[in-house]
């Protein structure tokens, strides 16, 4: 056995860990074997490696990966007081490497060379280093012997790995190819009228569907109203039955019929209707009927304005807004998108590459949301479609973030791309996966909804999610490792250099945070809780006349003339249905009720009677819903369910109390699945607790802020119904995204330094990449702002401002303070848990 593996009494066996070479601290050693201090497995001594039991000058190349000299004992050298010293190591800079196996991969131009120097030092301090010395000799010839795992210094090429990401690429591309034709025939399937938002349930939609078996089919309505502000001159009525004789040629209606023009008491305006048949009301017709009812009112005196309204005006307006809704969105969002990424990435290619994946995801999510309405039975609107490109967008500009920072990361440490992607896959794709489920499991909660429209967002809001996440994972990867690590250039992260770190100022927020944890949670909450009382005296119906922004249509005008010209005639018709047998005592019933100005049977069947009453109320005015509510209390109790009341009107009020129904029934559903989901990644009940309380909380201030806002800046006359119900489910689904992100990184940083310094480390790593994922989607939502249609411009705000005060504030501050000052306590009743019980984290 060497001298230097006794101790200096004569033991076998030494064990210490006394400081090494180089400040290193040694390993446990023990006699006839040397500990690899890579892998920890105990090596047989060798006879060429022991032959020289005090070496004079070895020179280990230990960043090169050298063979070992051999030979050339140096003389003996005297110590200060005469003593003769066989052994004696020269002083050399040190330079370890942080792993020495793969330091021997590395193979730098320049190895750095290690000499030790030993001076007055103790006997035992003398052998430790060579016990230390010998260990790397044997450890750094084993790894250079043929046959170990470790005498292949460069990465091996595998066939499977260079073809994986062409044949990746070319799968993608057939299947972008095959969905372009489906994507474009997502418009095809879109509906928008009122009556395809209602449940089957809606009375409003029974009488729907017994119109459609009277005479003449369902029918619609057009308003003319005439208006010139000093006065109607005597050839303004000539012109008025000359447009009235114009349309009912056009539109095939009695011409001989006197026209039944309206004059107004201040005699300013002049007002007629005129029904349209079935043929003129659907979906493309009613545009038309439209457009060509405006061309025709065209030959008119001089300062005589005409605009026509009614409800199939305003629905073929609102048509229009939404045909050109998803091209306008689609390049709004892909500019505001493309400017974050080069701002994030500061490189002139990297951006187009999560840019194009991106786009390549929102062909296949309108591929597959048409493949799917083949198949199943679920109403697509305009809104969903839009909401489509807005939330695949936004979730894959994230995806691509995450994935993008932690495939930097490991390129400094892999020299093949295709490794360094797989790496980065394995760290970042639980927590993409883990994000894309909540999402898509608060999507489909939207199913239990009522409201066709809110029930339809659900499937295709997943779809959306599901193509975003199968393009990350496997088309965008695929193209980073083709395009290789010039695509990050003039930035290229080389490999065997250190990553640059950007988590000081999150480490320093961290340390404040952990400083100040009480006031850190406690005044952000009551800041949160003072915005929320914004909402109080919200008004949670948007007329719909006040749907239209920045440009109001005729239809809208004209509704607001005869409103304010017609005071006492500018009821909408309200339809009401009867069995043949009881027509007579439901007519009686209608006229006799209060707030009906008149009432009279205008069609019939062998199984409804059709009775139209005109309210004395403007429509969608606080005293035409009590009129419609008055309606189907007194008529109910005149003959139950043989009566029915409808019309345009009151689609709007079923519609609104739908909205209610459903918020009361899905939003519990959401928290639920989404607290479930989180205690089985966080395998915890105490987290998953705080961080759902803290997205509600965050959603309540941002709905109060917004309330403000809409209200005393923007003007907006109240909220458009289904717009908190999506805004909770966004907010709730996409916050608790940036917390899963956050802790479960802080999870396993817990689990080896304590909750606290877990908590600081986990904030440290991923608040910057998790704050610019936050404000991509977030400016993603507000592109929503620009377009004309105030539901889709509060949808925007409400999650752009949500989304950033979750980002900025909840995720940043609350939850790692609330988290440091929980302590272990956190993960009750989890293996980390115990584990840490018995440790003590710093007090709050």
């Amino acid at each position: 056995m060497s001298p230097a593996c006794r101790s200096p009494n004569g033991n076998r066996s030494v064990s210490d860990r006394s400081t090494g070479i180089g400040g290193t601290r040694t390993h446990p050693r023990r006699c006839g074997r040397v500990y690899d201090r890579v892998s920890a497995v105990p090596q047989p001594e060798r006879a060429d490696q022991r032959k020289d039991p005090v070496l004079d000058v070895h020179l280990i190349a230990i960043q090169g990966g050298l063979d070992l000299p051999r030979g050339g004992r140096q003389q003996p050298e005297v110590l200060p007081g005469g003593r003769q010293v066989q052994g004696r190591f020269r002083a050399a800079t040190l330079r370890p490497p942080r792993l020495l196996s793969s330091a021997l991969a590395a193979r730098p131009s320049r190895p750095a060379v290690l000499r030790v120097e030993y001076g007055e030092v103790s006997p035992l301090a003398r052998r430790t280093s060579l016990c230390w010395l010998e260990s790397v000799i044997t450890m750094t010839s084993a790894l250079r012997a043929p046959g170990h795992s470790g005498a292949e210094t460069r990465p091996k090429k595998s066939r499977t790995k260079t073809v994986l990401p062409w044949l990746m690429l070319a799968v993608w591309i057939g299947m972008v190819v095959g969905s372009f034709s489906l994507a474009g025939k997502l418009d095809s399937v879109t509906r928008d009228n009122q009556a395809d938002y209602l449940p089957a349930s809606a009375q409003s939609t029974k009488v729907l569907q017994a119109t459609a078996g009277l005479p003449g089919g369902e029918d619609g309505l057009l308003v003319v109203v005439y208006e010139r502000a000093g006065g109607l001159q005597p050839g303004d009525r000539e012109a008025a039955v000359r447009g009235y004789t114009g349309l009912a040629e056009r539109f095939g209606n009695d011409t001989d019929a006197p026209p039944q023009i309206v004059d107004s008491d201040d005699g300013t305006a002049l007002m007629f209707g005129l029904p349209l048949d079935r043929e003129w009301v659907a979906d493309e017709a009613e545009a038309i009927s439209v457009a060509d009812a405006r061309d025709l009112l065209a030959d008119r005196p001089d300062g005589l304005n005409a605009y026509v309204t009614g409800p199939s005006a305003i629905g073929a307006d609102m048509d229009e807004v939404f045909d050109t809704v998803d091209a306008k969105l689609m390049l709004a969002t892909a500019l505001v998108v493309a400017l974050l990424l080069i701002l994030t990435y500061r490189s002139p290619l990297l951006w187009l590459v999560p840019l194009t994946a991106v786009g390549v995801a929102a062909i296949m999510s309108m591929g597959a949301v048409y493949a799917l309405t083949q198949v199943f039975n679920f109403t697509i609107t305009s809104m969903s479609s839009a909401l489509l490109i807005v939330l695949v967008f936004g979730a894959g500009t994230d995806y691509a973030l995450l994935l993008v920072s932690r495939y930097r990361e490991e390129l400094h440490h892999h020299e093949r791309p295709i490794d360094a992607m797989l790496a980065a896959l394995r760290g970042a794709a639980p927590a993409i996966l883990a994000s894309a489920g909540t999402v898509a499991a608060g999507l489909l909660c939207l199913l239990v909804a009522d409201l066709n429209s809110t029930s339809g967002l659900g499937p295709v809001g997943a779809a959306g999610i599901v193509s975003a996440l199968l393009v990350m994972l496997t088309f965008f990867p695929a193209l980073l490792v083709v395009l290789g690590r010039r695509v990050f250039w003039p930035f290229v992260p080389r490999f065997g250099s250190e990553a640059h770190s950007s988590g000081s100022g999150w480490a320093r927020l961290g340390e404040l945070i952990a400083r100040r944890r009480v006031v850190s949670w406690a005044v952000p909450l009551l800041v949160l809780g003072a915005l929320s009382l914004g909402i109080v005296g919200a008004n949670g119906s948007l007329p719909q006349l006040d749907q239209f922004a920045r440009s109001t249509p005729d239809s809208v005008t004209g509704a607001k003339v005869i409103d304010e010209r017609f005071p006492d005639q500018g009821g909408q018709p309200v339809r009401v249905m009867s069995r043949p047998d009881k027509s007579s005592d439901v007519l009686a019933a209608v006229q006799s009720t209060p707030g009906v100005a008149n009432a009279e049977i205008r069609r019939a069947s062998d199984d409804w009677v059709e009775i139209s009453a005109i309210p004395v109320d403007s429509p969608e005015s606080a005293g035409e819903t009590a009129t419609i509510e008055r309606l189907r209390a007194h008529l109910h109790k005149v003959a139950g369910e043989d009566v029915l009341v409808g019309g345009p009107s009151a689609e709007l009020l079923d519609t609104d109390e739908t909205n209610k129904s459903d918020r009361n029934r899905v939003m519990p559903l959401i928290l639920l699945v989404v607290l479930v989901i989180l205690g089985l990644l966080l395998r915890a009940v105490v987290a998953p607790l705080v961080l759902i309380a803290t997205v509600v909380v965050s959603f309540f201030g941002s709905l109060g802020l917004c309330n403000l806002l809409f209200e005393h800046v923007l003007g907006f006359a109240g909220w458009e119904s289904s717009v908190p119900l999506i805004g909770f489910l966004f907010l709730v689904a996409l916050g608790v995204d940036y917390n899963i992100f956050l802790m479960d990184r802080v999870r396993g940083e817990a689990a080896r330094y304590g909750t606290v310094e877990g908590t600081k480390r986990g904030l440290a790593v991923t608040g910057g990449v998790i704050t610019s994922a936050g404000v991509v989607l977030a400016a993603t939502f507000a592109v929503l702002a620009t377009l004309p249609l105030v539901m889709l411009i509060q949808l925007g705000i409400l999650v752009a401002v949500g989304v950033l005060i979750d980002t900025l504030l909840v995720r940043s501050i609350v939850v790692p303070a609330l988290t440091m000052s929980l302590g272990s306590r956190i993960w009750w009743p989890s293996k980390l848990w115990r584990a840490s019980e018995g440790s003590v984290d710093d007090r709050v």
